[in-house]
């Protein structure tokens, strides 16, 4: 088992109606805020006036219209001179991972007098951030627990993972009922999302049985829960226990003492949705059984075979190999079974910018230390198999 210095200051605040006590937290962190949120949903279901009701008194400075694969300019631009113009005190995000993690760019770059993208690119390491108060919407990211945000630079065809312990949001409020409306595309795109967060930990070197279990138990949960959400949206209990999985996937809980894996499948999605600004969770979708494939060897296989049987329930007696091809198998079709297109084609993307984006990510990405490493060639081949 790996050393790790571990912790999580976020308050969670999880259950039906738990907003209402939104006023006692905001009142901790000064009245100037700025309200982000993004393209309008929580107007329709009632959840921008209410907040507005229980800030009475706050003077509110809004910022909405945050897109999905969150840009650097207008929306991190816009929101930092925001909060220098008005002297924001704390930053309240109303919305789902997108909002969230270009609400934690903000709040780093009002305390910064250099660019913001230094610190989007760790060329600098921030100060002092703002502090984050969050109302999610949408159940995927796991932004609301975690230090991380992604924000991406159109110009440049960047899309940057980042990450700040200023960054934790000082106090998450989760509602299940204020994902009832969530779409069907985008709640599938979320039980993707969570379900590649856990393969990312899982697929690694020097597990334990604890961190195994926390991983198998959260992917099981997940595809049971998830389509249960997909039958019926306002499932009360199955729409909490996706939420819940969700957060835990991505704050680091499930990979304690286990070797870092590198996210190879994020760090080849992020290229798909720079250049193409694709649905993130429909991206991991596609690339994650072609990297899997990619990387079945003698060395893997082991992995792969706990997987199938603790996952998917497949026959422990059977062959190995046949385990772990069943498994890989297994990912795809449950993919596939919640109308996630499976091909880039599907979402747009041919072999035009292949080995464009394939060159990108073995630069800029890091992969020959993810847990098989993958020089530009391995890339291209995984980005091949997915057309």
């Amino acid at each position: 088992m790996q050393n790790f210095d571990y912790q999580t200051p976020t308050r969670l605040i999880f259950g039906k109606g738990v907003i209402r006590k939104l006023p006692d937290v905001m009142a901790a962190f000064g009245k100037k805020v700025l309200l982000t949120y993004g393209g309008g949903s929580i107007k329709k279901i009632g959840l921008y006036q209410k907040v507005l009701e229980l800030l009475a008194g706050y003077e509110i400075v809004e910022l909405p219209g945050i897109q999905p694969n969150p840009k650097y300019d207008p929306s991190v631009l816009e929101g930092v001179r925001l909060c220098k113009e008005h002297g924001i005190d704390v930053i309240l995000a109303v919305g789902g991972g997108s909002v969230l993690d270009c609400s934690k760019a903000i709040a780093a770059g009002a305390c910064y007098d250099g660019d913001p993208w230094d610190l989007i690119t760790c060329k600098v390491k921030a100060k002092a951030a703002l502090p984050i108060v969050d109302i999610l919407t949408l159940a995927a990211t796991g932004s609301e627990y975690d230090i991380y945000g992604v924000i991406s630079r159109t110009e440049t065809n960047d899309k940057i993972g980042y990450g700040d312990p200023l960054l934790f949001p000082v106090c998450s409020f989760l509602d299940p009922t204020y994902t009832f409306s969530v779409n069907r595309k985008q709640t599938a795109a979320g039980i993707a999302d969570a379900m590649n967060h856990t393969i990312e930990q899982y697929f690694t070197e020097d597990t334990t049985l604890l961190n195994d279990g926390f991983c198998e138990s959260m992917l099981r949960s997940l595809m049971v829960n998830g389509r249960k959400c997909l039958d019926n949206p306002e499932d009360y209990t199955a729409r909490a226990e996706m939420m819940l999985c969700c957060t835990y996937g991505c704050n680091g809980i499930l990979a304690l003492g286990n070797t870092y894996s590198g996210w190879p499948c994020h760090a080849i999605e992020h290229a798909l949705s720079a250049y193409y600004d694709i649905t993130h969770g429909w991206g991991l979708a596609i690339i994650t059984p072609r990297w899997m494939q990619h990387i079945l060897s003698e060395r893997t296989l082991d992995r792969f075979v706990k997987y199938g049987v603790n996952v998917f329930g497949i026959d422990a007696s059977l062959d190995k190999w046949e385990i772990a091809r069943k498994a890989i198998d297994e990912t795809y079709a449950f993919f596939e079974s919640i109308d996630i297109p499976m091909h880039l084609r599907e979402v747009g993307i041919d072999e035009s910018r292949i080995d464009e984006m394939a060159h990108h990510i073995a630069v800029n990405e890091g992969l020959e230390e993810a847990y098989v490493p993958l020089d530009e060639p391995a890339i291209k081949e995984i980005l091949v198999a997915s057309l």
